[in-house]
Parts: structure tokens; sequence; C-alpha cells
């Protein structure tokens, strides 16, 4: 059964009878009036739609749990709409887990992950009630069992393992292979178990973590990924007589951004995942364990899209045409960071003709920010307003003030109605974390 993130745009996209491209009920052109560009758009009911889908593609695995990496793309109404939908929420940092209490999420259903985790943020997790820790590494394991006990808490955690599997995508967002940043070798694991029995008792192990990537286009990898886990946890069984309760695979599912890519379907993965558990466990004779993933790129991906005006134009003579927009690489960092490439339309004239190849360029200093190369495009005028789909994930979370440019607003749309979920920055916040030295003044 196809899914949404096998299409480019969000599910609710039309043109509408003024000729212009319409998602969730709003004319992005009216958009672009009403809340200036560059604007990221979000449509409620895409987002709703994924979640949905995973839940029920994976509702023949009764022990199962959602969970949204919240990287992706996290603000208080995102943590509100999957709060809604039944969804947990796996936090990388201090302000992801600020913003989740901010929203009165329910803090039992969140994860708190990442490699270098500080003090005080696992000091905050603690304070906040986060359900499970995934731990990554040796120092971390010492860190958070002292907090534990100068509050004289236990701990749920979970090990954080590198299970050596290389999926086909950008090696910056490759996380399974052995040479990574993340993780625990499957050769330190016995060490680490040995510390939590012996000194660490505040820590209360209760299953394992693994995460193979980003933006996967393949079923086996999960498949090969479930049975490096399964054959963990029978080890240990074996070795520690230590019974592992829950697993978590991340995510990474990939999405459609050009014609060009091919994604699976939640279906799909699910069936794999699936599969892969009920034969594993019977193989290594290990009880089949909660399940957690947690998706984030192929949840909010497709939802969003983000609307850019057109400005000034550059005809390179025997070359490239430019034509530069009011945003780029500090709203979107992808393309100069992974050379990431997307879908481009001119949201009021979608039913024109294609009759140029132009380049959109940012307003940067940088001669790398390049939003798209070579793209077919009908004539652009200044005040168009160019749409960039599938910007929903890695969009907002990686953008930045280069330039001492604002960061942009977002809007939920759904049904004609859109509600503003992140205002755009002022000048004034801008600069309300700068000080003059009073030798200065």
């Amino acid at each position: 059964m196809k899914t949404a993130n096998q299409d480019i745009k969000p599910i609710t996209t039309k043109i509408n009878e003024k000729g212009n491209i319409e998602i969730g009920g709003c004319d992005l052109v009216e958009l672009a009036n009403e809340y200036s560009t560059p604007l990221y758009v979000f449509d409620e009911e895409t987002i709703r739609a994924i979640t949905k889908s995973y839940k029920d593609a994976f509702k023949a695995y009764p022990k199962m749990k959602m969970m949204f990496a919240s990287k992706a793309f996290m603000t208080k109404a995102i943590c509100k709409i999957m709060q809604e939908e039944g969804f947990g929420l796996d936090l990388c940092s201090g302000g992801e887990i600020y913003t989740a209490k901010s929203a009165d999420f329910d803090m039992k259903k969140t994860l708190f992950n990442g490699n270098n985790k500080t003090y005080e943020e696992l000091c905050m997790a603690l304070d906040y009630g986060i359900g499970t820790i995934s731990v990554d590494n040796f120092f971390e394991l010492a860190i958070l069992d002292n907090i534990a006990k100068s509050q004289n808490k236990t701990v749920r955690i979970l090990l954080r393992i590198t299970p050596g599997i290389e999926c086909h995508t950008h090696e910056y967002i490759q996380t399974g292979h052995l040479d990574s940043k993340f993780g625990f070798d499957l050769t330190q694991v016995d060490n680490a178990i040995e510390l939590i029995k012996e000194e660490y008792t505040n820590l209360q192990l209760i299953g394992l973590h693994a995460h193979i990537g980003s933006q996967i286009f393949e079923k086996k990898v999960f498949y090969d990924e479930v049975d490096v886990i399964f054959k963990e946890i029978k080890r240990i069984k074996d070795k520690h007589n230590i019974t592992l309760s829950e697993i978590n695979l991340g995510g990474g599912l990939g999405i459609k951004y050009t014609e060009n890519d091919k994604p699976i379907s939640i279906y799909e993965i699910a069936e794999t995942i699936i599969e892969s558990i009920e034969e594993h466990s019977k193989k290594y004779n290990v009880e089949e364990p909660y399940l957690f993933i947690e998706p984030g790129r192929s949840i909010v991906g497709t939802a969003g899209v983000t609307i850019y005006t057109a400005g000034s134009s550059k005809q390179v003579p025997n070359g490239r045409r430019y034509q530069a927009v009011d945003g780029g690489m500090a709203d979107n960092a992808r393309p100069s960071l992974y050379q990431a490439k997307y879908t481009v339309e001119v949201a009021n004239k979608p039913k024109e003709e294609e009759k140029e190849i132009v380049t959109i360029a940012g307003r940067f200093c940088e001669s790398g920010d390049i939003l798209a190369k070579d793209v077919n495009l009908p004539i652009i005028e200044e005040g168009d307003i160019i749409c960039f789909y599938d910007t929903g994930a890695y969009g907002y979370s990686m953008s930045s003030n280069y330039n001492r440019v604002l960061k942009p607003a977002a809007v939920l749309v759904n049904n004609g109605k859109s509600d503003i979920i992140i205002n755009r920055q002022t000048y004034e916040q801008l600069c309300e974390n700068d000080i003059i030295p009073e030798r200065l003044n």
C-alpha cells in the first residue's frame, strides 16, 4: 500500500481556481502576502495521515511503541499533534526536552538520545521525569549513575550499539556502521554491562537501541538490524543472565524529494521488521520484546514546503541563469551540506510552460548558497512565489542567523485555515543576547 512518504507533495496539494498552488485549503500566494517570506508551511492532514499509516502498518505487532524523532522538526504544536496521535518523543537536547515539557507532553513517553549529553541536560532529564535514556558511551554511564545516585533515583536505560550495518545513503547521515561517532561497539557491550551490574547500580538496563541511518530506501537493512540486535540479546542473556525487554530500531525511512527517488512504503518496512522479529525470536529463543521505532523525516518531511519570493536574476554569458530568492542556506542547509535535491514550482504559475533552465540562488554571502541547480521552470519575474517541496524535515531545525538574517515563520494549514506555530524572528530578538562591555562604551 502506498504511503505519503512516497509522494513529493503534501496530500492536500492542488491548483485552485485562481491558478495558484494550494495546500491544506490555503493559497500559497495568499500565505506569502499574509505572513511574508521565506515561510515554512506545514500540512496538518499529511502529518496526521502519516502517523496513522505507521500505526496501521505496525498494528500486527502487539508490543509496538511509536516515537517521533524530534530533531526533524520540534515545536510545541508538533508535540501536541504527536501526543494526540499516540506517539512518544525521541529527544536529543535540553532544548528539545524543555520544548516537550513546555507543551505539557507526557514525559514518561520520551527517550533522551545523543552522543554527548551534558551534565546539565542529564540533570534536566531526570528532573523532568524523562521516560528512558539511551546511553551512548562509558563517559555517559558514569555521569548518569552519579546523578541518579545523588537524586536517589533509578533510571531506565537502553544501550545504544553500532550494529555494523551500512545503508546506501549520504555518508553524513549513516549512523549504524562500525566507524561511527554513535554508540557502543559490540565488543564494548560486556564491559558496559559489568559496570552496570557492579558499580552503576542506579541504572536499570532494559534494552538495546540501534540506528542505521537516514533517508533509507532499502528493506533488507531493517531485517539485518533486527538480526544483529536479537543475536546480541541472546548473547547477553546467556552470559549475564539479563533479559532485555525493549528494542529501539531508530527511524530513517526515506521520502521522495524528486522523481528519481524511489522510497519504500511504511507498510513495506513494517512487514519486514515484524517478519524479522518473529523469525529471529524463534531462531535465538528470545521472547518478542517491546518494539520502538522513531521516524522523523518520513512524518514531517513531505508535509512541509518552503515558499520564497523571487528577487534579482543574472544571466552569465555562455553560462547559467541565476534566480535569487529571499532565503537560502540559512533556512535550508541541506543543499549546501548534503548536495540535496528538491522539486521546485512557481506557486503563482504552476500551469505555465517550463521555458527556461534556472539555478535558484540564495541571498547569503556564500558561493555555495545554491538551493537548486538547473531546474526547468516557467519564466520567473520579480515577486513570483517559489515553492520548494519536502522541506518539512531539517529546514527550520538546521536554520541559522547567518549574515544576521532573521529566521522565518512557520504556519500549520488545515481545511482552509492557517495558524502561526513559529513567529518570524524580529531584529530586537536577534540582538537581545548581545552585550557591549562597559570598556567599549
